[in-house]
């Protein structure tokens, strides 16, 4: 068992509202839990306008596997016209036995 825990740095250029972010990000959480099958939450900067930090966590069996749905996460976030990517960092855990 492998987890990859993904940390997004994202910039929402175009808000001027809490309000305007928070759908922005809320429909972008739903893109990666409908299409990716993973947990996401807003992490950090929740008070910010144009500020939102995502935690990604997916499990799989493999490294590989745990490292193709981190890009894949990446690449939905990247297709999102109304954000841009800050940062990504990647972590991957797997239990010793």
């Amino acid at each position: 068992m492998v987890a990859a825990l993904i940390d997004l740095d994202l910039h929402v250029p175009a808000c001027t509202s809490l309000k305007a972010k928070r759908a922005v990000v809320k429909s972008l959480i739903a893109r990666l839990r409908r299409e990716l099958n993973c947990s996401v939450a807003e992490v950090a900067h929740q008070d910010l306008w144009q500020r939102a930090a995502l935690g990604v966590a997916v499990v799989s069996g493999t490294h590989s596997g745990a490292r193709r749905v981190a890009q894949q996460v990446e690449r939905v976030v990247s297709r999102e016209p109304r954000v841009e990517i800050i940062a990504v960092a990647v972590d991957l855990h797997a239990p010793e036995r």
